[in-house]
Order: structure tokens, then sequence, then C-alpha cells
């Protein structure tokens, strides 16, 4: 039995029954909170391990809620949706979420997701310090440095940069990126990648230091110095 607590925030009461009958007979401990206002104060008095959070909901839609959530802490975010074009997904992802579920979806395929979002926030071993050239990364505080100067990073631009420094001077495909750093499969069209390693560049770069992460056309991306 896991016994992690979830807080699903989902007004849909069919949705909501839905996935909390699924959970705990997956032996995690469940609280539902049926607006973005109560599942704010419920987050705060009794904070959950992960979170499941609908976008559209009354009065505090769930962006707003998963901004918020996303200042207070570092909890996993799961938003549940009938939105599926790209754009929404960026939207999402941007406000802090750390994964995507486009409505409807089976029981299977949530808990699979919610097991990967656990692993990758379960700390295995000591946090490290990773360095390529003058770039550092703290994966205790997942904080980023360019030399002296310190660089801030949303969710999704952090996993990405640890995917790039753990992997030094290798070249990622795409579908390693998505894979690693998303989980699933956004299609051949989209261009997330694109998006997020432009927000990296310009995080990294913005004292005019030389690129360190490189495009390789037709293929990729590249962490190397020139």
């Amino acid at each position: 039995m896991s016994g992690e607590r979830i807080l699903v925030i989902e007004d849909e009461a069919r949705i909501a029954q839905f996935v909390e009958r699924g959970l705990i007979y997956e032996g995690y401990r469940v609280t539902v909170a049926r607006d973005g206002k109560n599942g704010l104060a419920t987050a705060r008095d009794n904070p959950p391990d992960l979170v499941i959070l609908d976008w559209m909901l009354p009065g505090l839609d769930g962006l707003e809620v998963c901004k918020r959530l996303r200042a207070a802490s570092d909890v996993p975010i799961l938003m549940l949706t009938a939105k599926d074009d790209i754009q929404d997904r960026v939207t999402g992802l941007d406000a802090g979420a750390d994964d995507y579920l486009v409505k409807p979806f089976s029981v299977d395929e949530l808990l699979a997701r919610i097991r990967a979002l656990f692993r990758r926030t379960t700390p295995t071993s000591r946090p490290d310090v990773l360095r390529f050239g003058d770039l550092t990364l703290d994966t205790g505080t997942h904080r980023a440095y360019r030399g002296e100067r310190a660089i801030d990073l949303t969710a999704k631009e952090y996993e990405l940069l640890e995917l790039f420094m753990r992997n030094p001077r290798q070249v990622l495909t795409r579908d390693v990126i998505f894979d690693r750093v998303w989980d699933y499969d956004f299609g051949g069209e989209s261009n997330i990648i694109e998006v997020y390693v432009r927000y990296l560049r310009q995080k990294t770069e913005s004292e005019n230091e030389p690129r360190l992460i490189h495009t390789v056309r037709g293929v990729g991306y590249v962490l190397r110095e020139e």
C-alpha cells in the first residue's frame, strides 16, 4: 500500500468520485476539494504529497490555483482538462503544472502518471551539484548559476537543464527529451522543446555569456562549449 496523500481539486462529482475510488483502491490517502478556494485552504492546512487539479473550476480557476500552489511549494501537480490544444498544454505547464492529462482518461493512465511524478520527485540519493564550464546546477535547491550569477528556473526548465547537465556533450534527440522531461508525446508537430530551450538560453545567456546549449539540426540538442 502506498499511503501518499493526494489532494483532488475537481468540481464535477462524477469525475471526482471516479478518481477518488481509483486512488483509494491503490492505497493512496485522498482528500477531495470541490473548488479552487477550498483546494488551496486544504493544501495549506494539510500539505499533500501530490495534487490532481482540474483546469475548469468555479470561481478561482485551475491555472490560478496552480500558480498559487507552486508559489507556496514544490508539490507535484497533475492537471486534468478537456483542453487538448498544444498551447493550452504549454500554458498549464508554464503555470507550474508538472504533468497534464486530457479528459476522458483511464484510471490506469492516471495511476501511471502519478507513479511517474512520484519517481521524479522522490529523492534516491544525496543531492548533487552538477557543473559544466561555468554553469552550475544544485539539485538539492534546484538553483542554477552562471558563474556567480543566480538563475531562477521553473520546474520544467530545471528538469530540462538537469537532463542536459547529466548528459554533457551527448546529443539528445527530441524523442529522448520528450520521454525524460515530459513523460509523454506532444506529437511530431509540437515546438515545446524549442520553446523551453529558448527559455533556458535566455536565462543562461542573459549577460552575453557564451552559448552552451546547441542545436543539432534535424536531430536534437547538445550541451557543449564553443
